[in-house]
């Protein structure tokens, strides 16, 4: 059974608009009181819409489990690891550094990846890479040591051809199992809905999904808590 992220980034677009009621702190509350297993926010220079202040008052409040996402930037990890999260999920920047499938580079930042987790491994953090559904790239990533991955959905999520999306839907299957055959713990996030969330969850090899814009869009319908036990009913 998988564990369901409840991603923040969407209340807080709708916050930094000017949307009455937006509100990140209330939003991850509602969240794990509708059954979320854990908050996922952002700390980011290319995208400020979760702010340092936010973080702090998220590492109070949250009681299930908090994952805050960066890119690989010294002052921004630094920052974020004053918070203390539970985990740390390293995600490609404005710079390069990412692949044609929207993640991290390990392999083309590898010695730039090797140093950086050298340090981490001091702090008492998970450490989280969001990559590509790509054997290379997860090879790599369990070549220097990182606890997780966390599968980018886009293209899967993207494939207007059944036959094509059944073909990613194969290989984030494929490359999650030997993801967790290498040691990894496996996670799955960015396009995931209602939709598509039931096959991923389906995989038995990942472990958690991360969710965020198709609940909030269901939530200023229904409801923040009932938006999320839709989707606890089906990563569950």
């Amino acid at each position: 059974m998988a564990r369901l992220g409840v991603n923040l980034e969407a209340i807080a677009i709708l916050r930094e608009n000017g949307v009455s009621g937006a509100d990140p702190l209330m939003t991850a509350m509602l969240a794990e009181l509708g059954g979320a297993d854990g908050i996922v926010c952002s700390l980011r220079e290319d995208l400020p819409y979760i702010k340092e202040r936010d973080l702090q008052l998220l590492k109070e409040l949250v009681k299930t489990h908090l994952n805050i996402q960066t890119p690989v930037d010294e002052s921004l990890i630094n920052q974020v690891l004053s918070i203390h999260p539970d985990m740390i999920t390293l995600v490609p920047g404005n710079k390069p550094g990412s692949t044609p499938g929207g993640g991290l580079d390990v392999l083309g930042q590898g010695s730039k990846l090797v140093k950086l987790m050298q340090e981490l491994r001091d702090q008492d953090v998970v450490i989280c890479m969001l990559i590509e559904p790509n054997i290379h790239q997860i090879k790599a990533a369990a070549k220097i040591g990182v606890d997780y991955v966390e599968l980018h959905l886009g293209l899967y999520a993207k494939a207007d051809d059944l036959n094509e999306r059944n073909d990613h839907l194969e290989n984030i299957s494929s490359v999650s199992l030997a993801a967790q055959k290498l040691g990894l713990g496996v996670a799955a996030g960015q396009y995931a809905d209602y939709q598509n969330v039931m096959a991923i969850s389906a995989i038995n090899s990942i472990e958690e999904i991360n969710v965020g814009r198709a609940i909030i869009s269901r939530a200023l319908s229904i409801g923040m808590e009932s938006a999320v036990r839709d989707m606890v009913a089906l990563v569950h």
